[in-house]
């Protein structure tokens, strides 16, 4: 997983960042909530922990702005605010759990891990976008009754660029997640791409993956 985390004390940040990169998961962090709320957008993350009192932008105003631009990554607030109050707020906000400071490291990752596996559950067995069809179970791609199989790396790909929308994708994004720690490159990243785009041609999809310059990509479907 690829995890966000928007804390504006820096020390606690890195804590949490290390925290979770123990736990063999993949994170980041910013320290206020303007680029809190850029980076949520990217559609890069699967869950973010989000402060509540960040400068630049209240946690619950991002969190807020998430949900209205139709982003549903899992959010977990946390933060030393302990009132019923303050945690309704975050929650009508569109949060989706809240923890308070201090925290113990075993309850945060058990917590992440609760709320990934529900996001899991509302995906169920399919993205849609357009005409495509991508199965998560066998990775197969449609478009009406014409089906290809993808590769492991081309699922993963295809899957985050589905679940992105019409977002840009970085290649650096496309790079952490699906690569990790390998040495791969961004010619890996282009060699992937090439080869859905081929294979969307394939099906007879509108679908087409748009490359945007220093950006990233991104999917769009072809005009009439």
């Amino acid at each position: 997983m690829n995890i966000l985390v928007v804390e504006d004390e820096r020390n606690l940040a890195d804590a949490i960042v290390h925290i979770i990169e123990a736990d063999s998961q993949h994170a980041e962090a910013v320290y206020d909530g303007r680029a809190g709320l850029r980076a949520a957008l990217s559609g890069a993350y699967d869950a973010i922990i989000m402060d509540v009192m960040l400068p630049g932008m209240d946690g619950n105003e991002v969190v807020h702005e998430i949900r209205r631009q139709g982003v549903s990554v899992p959010i977990l607030m946390l933060t030393a605010r302990t009132a019923t109050d303050d945690k309704v707020k975050g929650l009508d906000a569109g949060a989706d759990d809240y923890m308070t400071k201090p925290f113990e490291a075993p309850e945060l990752l058990a917590r992440l891990r609760a709320l990934t596996r529900r996001r899991g559950d509302v995906l169920l067995d399919e993205a849609v976008f357009a005409d495509v069809r991508l199965d998560l179970a066998t990775h197969d791609l449609s478009c009406g009754e014409s089906t290809v199989h993808l590769s492991g790396k081309e699922f993963e790909v295809m899957s985050i660029l589905m679940t992105s929308s019409s977002r840009v994708v970085s290649k650096q994004d496309l790079l952490t997640r699906v690569w990790a720690d390998s040495d791969a490159s961004e010619n890996s990243v282009e060699a992937y791409v090439s080869f859905l785009r081929k294979k969307l041609a394939h099906i007879g999809s509108k679908v087409q993956i748009t490359t945007l310059r220093m950006l990233g990509y991104r999917l769009e479907v072809l005009a009439e």
